[in-house]
């Protein structure tokens, strides 16, 4: 992955003033095969729920930049605006930085283990030809493929059935969000889409 510097993201980010949470989001799709599970954010702090920030950028609107220092995904949006959205991110020595596309877009996708984690987890074995979709997977509610030069990057953006994550570094490199905000940033986010992620020391 093409990495980029501190001072370059920073100049994508520059300006950035939270501003007054939106009212508007969708949570649910009538198409969903399955409810969403319900989310209680009681504990999440402030800083990692879905709000709505003054944003200054010269990105393109939906652009995704992602900042695994602070935990934040942000999606451009027109008239300096973005939506700010919390994540949890890649463990010591599993995060990346750089720039892809997102290739490919799944509803409830199937989840098969790494090679690599099922030697570190062998109770995984199970699902070693794929876990299907559905609220027990760990892949959540969507995934959104990262892709670079038209080869999968093998990371991804998607929901999680762990929420209390969200905020921490727990992940072996892809973006977890909340269920509900990986709904809303997969509708929001054609095949196509630029994502820039900005990762501390690479």
């Amino acid at each position: 992955m093409t990495n980029f510097s501190r001072r370059s993201f920073l100049g994508l980010a520059a300006g950035l003033m939270a501003a007054p949470a939106s009212s508007a989001f969708a949570l649910e799709s009538s198409d969903d095969p399955y409810a969403l599970p319900a989310l209680n954010l009681k504990n999440t702090p402030p800083e990692f729920r879905r709000t709505v920030v003054n944003y200054k950028t010269k990105q393109y609107p939906g652009t995704i930049i992602i900042d695994t220092s602070a935990r934040h995904l942000f999606i451009v949006l027109e008239g300096g605006k973005a939506i700010r959205y919390g994540i949890a991110v890649g463990r010591d020595g599993f995060r990346w930085g750089g720039m892809a596309d997102v290739g490919r877009k799944v509803m409830w996708p199937k989840w098969t283990p790494p090679k690599e984690m099922v030697e570190r987890k062998p109770e995984l074995a199970k699902w070693k030809t794929g876990m299907p979709g559905g609220p027990e997977n760990p892949l959540g509610a969507r995934a959104l493929y990262l892709f670079r030069d038209g080869r999968d990057t093998l990371y991804r953006i998607h929901g999680t059935n762990e929420p209390a994550s969200i905020g921490k570094a727990a992940s072996s490199g892809c973006i977890r969000m909340f269920n509900q905000d990986v709904v809303e940033l997969y509708r929001r986010t054609p095949v196509g889409s630029r994502v820039l992620v900005y990762s501390e020391g690479l």
